[in-house]
């Protein structure tokens, strides 16, 4: 059982009062009116007010201790975590030479009347390299690659085999590589390749890179399948390098043919192409809701111990390197290094810890031994020295979760570049630490001693290791397996139900560094014989069809609007379920839940009829109505497609 907190005084409002009233009549017996009418009674329960007040305040100094002990063993708040999100900076015009977006560039939101701008930087220069097309190969599924080059200038030449079959591709050599940059592809090509949907062919779009082949992102396609003269926008992969083909060492784009899913129209004769171009238009980098400070002066050394020293514009958001702290010695700057804690350091150790919500440098205290004489952790800095942060970077939280299509206005101007935008929604921005929360922290994390042994421990660490990870579940891969699991839900914005399905759900899966990160962070914290593997959940798409009646005073489109955002809002890996915490790991979905769910949203009169159906998230494809749609262990729901019918009040 946990230790009982201390009651230093349990006296109330209505005690203190009445121990008054008690000793009115002991020493002043000739006051007999005790009514509260009395203005001596008012008196009394005025001043039992405010003692009252007094003995709350007293009764929360335990609670003061307790986050004073925190503070002694090093518990420190999480910073906030920085949401980050890929951005695309589009050229003007195709350039000839390679155009640069330097490093730290800024980005932001539109400025509103209500709203301040969300402002993001980019973390690495990018360089949109130029590039035209060289090369165009066609390989016949299992054949060698042709050389087609020349035969463009004469004639209308086959992109696949006759028939076509999975596997064939025609390839685009580029004069150069051009890794995370978009590639305009301008072809003209003929209806010869009939029988195929325009708006669904079975084809895939990939890049050469140092791991193989791997796909691009298509922007627009405008060539219907292949069918007619258009462009195609591609996003390639930042992996991508030049190599050889029959012969020819290029920059390898490559479009595909797969196997056809079930019902999906094949080609039925190879399309022709006659003419090709290619030039890059654009070029993506990422960038972090965080705003990079340069050589920032801390203040002058004191020369004596245990100081400290405070940024300007905290919190401090963590970064991939350690904080450096430079101090002035002569003619020069001397680095320090940062530490956990000075548990270590030596008086001569060039060492600081840094709390990062605060803002806060310290350096090492003198600690007197028990013979009474002083040891020193860590070195001073001289007095008078001046002391600087070269680099850190301020900023983070939830509120840099924003949607697609949001990061718009390009604050430091770069030739050449036209517009900027984020495709997708920016994920991982997360709150720093309440103060309720490392109290919470704290013992869990004494208990562990940076030792992953059970569950929780592996689920401690690995959010420490990683704060933009939402949700953390520790599971066991196998009844036999000695692997460790665990399930990474990131932190996201808004999403409004009206947004792509793929956008929403590839929003879910967490960034490989974020894994990465957790799978180095716990590697040398596991047990002996313990494999880690580091993973986003199994989501389990549910779709809900339901006929709502509406009451009089509510529009059918209204209620059909209220209706699914409720749906979408309760069946949300993030913040749905029952409680508002994500839907809980493996809880099923029932048809009597998405009931009470419709029937609670306003304007709705009478839930008719519910079906919830599985759906692949993925593919798009539904399974039967059921009434209560089971996850395992390690599923999570995911809203895909609701659909919500209203009917009249007839009932038509």
């Amino acid at each position: 059982m946990p230790l009982p907190v201390p009651n230093l005084d349990d006296r109330r409002f209505q005690d203190l009062v009445d121990d008054a009233k008690r000793l009115v009549q002991r020493r002043c017996p000739e006051w007999t009116d005790h009514n509260v009418s009395d203005p001596g009674v008012t008196l009394i329960e005025t001043f039992a007010f405010m003692v009252d007040q007094l003995l709350y305040r007293l009764n929360r100094v335990p609670d003061r201790h307790y986050l004073k002990f925190l503070d002694l063993i090093g518990v420190r708040p999480f910073p906030p975590a920085v949401a980050s999100a890929d951005l695309t900076f589009w050229l003007s015009a195709p350039r000839r030479n390679t155009v640069v977006v330097p490093a730290d560039t800024h980005v932001a939101t539109v400025r509103t009347e209500a709203d301040e701008p969300v402002t993001f930087t980019t973390g690495e220069e990018l360089r949109i390299v130029a590039c035209s097309l060289d090369r165009v190969l066609t390989v016949p599924a299992g054949g060698e690659p042709a050389d087609r080059t020349g035969d463009l200038r004469d004639d209308w030449i086959p992109g696949f085999a006759d028939p076509p079959a999975a596997g064939d591709v025609v390839a685009f050599g580029l004069t150069d590589a051009v890794p995370g940059c978009a590639v305009l592809l301008r072809m003209e090509w003929t209806v010869a390749g009939r029988g195929v949907d325009p708006t669904d062919p079975p084809l895939i779009w990939e890049a050469w890179t140092e791991q193989g082949w791997r796909p691009c992102t298509v922007e627009r396609d405008t060539t219907g399948a292949l069918n007619r003269a258009g462009e195609v926008v591609l996003h390639v992969p930042e992996g991508h390098i030049a190599s050889v083909l029959a012969r020819r060492r290029a920059g390898w784009l490559r479009c595909r043919l797969v196997e056809a899913a079930p019902g999906q129209p094949f080609f039925h004769a190879p399309p022709r192409l006659r003419s090709a171009t290619a030039a890059t238009i654009g070029g993506t980098v990422c960038a972090g809701h965080a705003e990079t400070i340069e050589a920032e002066t801390l203040g002058l050394s004191e020369g004596v111990p245990g100081q400290r020293f405070a940024v300007a514009r905290p919190p401090m958001v963590t970064g991939d390197t350690p904080l450096e702290v430079e101090v002035a010695g002569g003619d020069s700057w001397t680095r320090w290094q940062e530490v956990a804690s000075f548990a270590e350091s030596g008086p001569q150790d060039p060492h600081f810890t840094v709390d990062r919500s605060a803002g806060e440098v310290a350096f090492g205290p003198a600690v007197r031994r028990p013979d009474g004489t002083l040891r020193q952790h860590g070195a001073v800095p001289p007095k008078g020295a001046p002391i600087r942060v070269p680099r850190y970077r301020t900023g983070g939280g939830r509120r840099g979760n924003v949607a697609p299509q949001s990061l718009t206005v390009l604050r430091d101007p770069v030739p050449f570049v036209s517009t900027v935008t984020n495709r997708a929604a920016a994920t991982g921005g997360v709150d720093g630490e309440s103060v309720a929360e490392a109290s919470v922290r704290g013992p869990l994390g004494l208990r562990t001693r940076d030792r992953a042994v059970t569950a929780e421990d592996y689920e401690q660490l690995a959010r420490a290791a990683a704060p933009e990870a939402l949700r953390v579940r520790c599971v066991p891969a196998g009844p036999d397996s000695t692997a460790v699991r665990l399930l990474v839900v990131p932190a996201l914005g808004e999403q409004s139900h009206a947004d792509d399905h793929s956008a929403r759900f590839a929003a879910l899966l967490p960034r490989e560094e974020t894994l990465e990160r957790i799978r180095a962070e716990l590697e040398s914290r596991r047990c002996v014989g313990a494999q880690i593997l580091v993973e986003p959940p199994f989501y389990q798409g549910v779709t809900v069809v339901a006929q709502l009646r509406g009451g009089v005073r509510t529009t059918a489109a209204t209620l059909r609007e209220r209706s699914l955002a409720a749906l979408y809002r309760y069946l949300n890996p993030v913040d749905g379920g029952p409680d508002g915490g994500g839907w809980p790991f493996g809880r099923p979905i029932q048809s009597g839940e998405v009931y009470a769910v419709l029937q609670q949203v306003e304007g709705v009169e009478l839930v008719e009829d519910v079906r919830i159906f599985g759906a692949d998230p993925r593919t798009g494809d539904r399974g039967e109505p059921v009434q209560r749609l089971e996850l395992g262990p390690n599923a999570l729901a995911f809203s895909y497609g609701h659909q919500v019918r209203i009917l009249g009040r007839s009932g038509t």
